[in-house]
C-alpha cells in the first residue's frame, strides 16, 4: 500500500474539520476525493502533507508514519503538492519557477528535468523567460504541476486544478495528468467537476461534512443514483 489514511481527525481552531478520515492508496493509481464546497476535501490533502496536523489517528506513506513531520520532510519522502492557489513566484520566469522545485541531493530514477517538464508542457516552454505574473489562469496551473514534479514524486496531492479553467484547458490538464501517471506517478486528485474526476479517477472516494459518505470503483459510483444526488448535486 502506498498510501494509507486511518481515522484522522484535523480542527482548523475549534472547528473539527475531519471525522475520522480514512482512504488508501496503491502505486500507480489515479484516487479521486469528490463533495461539495468546504467538506473537508483540501484539508484532508493538507493533512496528509503535513500542513495542518491530525490530532488522532494515523497517516502511513510507503509504510512510514508521517503524522507529525514536517511538511518539507513529508515532501522528500516523496510526496508532492499542488494547491488550488497555485502559489507560483509572480517575480520569477517560469524555467526560475521550476528551478525551485528541485529537491538537493535526491537521487531517482528518470528524474524530471526542465526538458522533461517541457515536453509535456511545451506552453511553459515558450513562455520559458516570461514572469509568472504574466501567465494565463492556465499556464499557472501547468507551471505549478510541473514545478511540483521537479521535485521528482512518488504520490501527487493535486487540488482542483481545473477550477476557473476553460473546457480547452480543462482537457489539457486532465490529458497531462494521465500521462503523469502513465510513466508511474501516483495522483490522489481533489476535484469538484463530477465528470473530470470520473475520466481520471479508477476509484473515488465522496465526502460530507468531514466523513467518508461513499468508497468505490468509477462503476459503482456510477451506479449509485442516491450518492450523487445527497451529496454532489448543487
Amino acid at each position: 500500500m502506498l498510501l494509507e489514511v486511518d481515522q484522522i481527525h484535523t480542527f482548523l481552531g475549534k472547528s473539527h474539520i475531519l471525522q475520522g478520515v480514512s482512504l488508501e492508496m496503491e502505486e500507480k493509481e489515479i484516487v479521486t476525493l469528490m463533495g461539495r464546497n468546504g467538506v473537508g476535501k483540501s484539508t484532508t490533502l493538507k493533512s496528509i502533507m503535513g500542513l495542518v496536523s491530525p490530532q488522532n489517528g494515523f497517516i502511513r506513506f510507503n509504510g512510514k508514519k508521517i503524522v507529525g513531520l514536517r511538511p518539507y520532510e513529508i515532501c522528500r519522502l516523496g510526496i508532492g503538492y499542488v494547491p488550488e492557489e497555485r502559489r507560483i513566484f509572480p517575480n520569477l520566469t517560469v524555467r526560475q519557477n521550476l528551478l525551485t522545485g528541485i529537491k538537493t541531493n535526491q537521487k531517482v530514477d528518470n528524474h524530471w528535468s526542465i526538458e522533461k517538464i517541457y515536453s509535456y508542457f511545451p506552453q511553459l516552454e515558450r513562455r520559458d523567460h516570461l514572469r509568472g505574473r504574466h501567465l494565463s489562469g492556465g499556464e499557472q496551473q501547468m507551471l505549478t504541476i510541473g514545478r511540483t514534479l521537479m521535485g521528482n514524486p512518488q504520490l501527487l496531492l493535486v487540488d482542483e486544478p481545473t477550477e476557473g479553467l476553460a473546457p480547452a484547458l480543462v482537457e489539457m490538464v486532465v490529458k497531462i495528468l494521465h500521462e503523469i501517471n502513465e510513466v508511474g506517478v501516483s495522483i490522489l486528485l481533489v476535484e469538484q467537476a463530477i465528470d473530470v474526476a470520473l475520466r481520471l479517477g479508477a476509484r473515488t472516494y465522496v465526502m460530507s461534512k468531514g466523513e467518508i459518505v461513499f468508497r468505490g470503483t468509477r462503476e459503482e459510483f456510477n451506479a449509485d443514483v442516491e450518492i450523487k444526488k445527497k451529496y454532489l448535486e448543487v
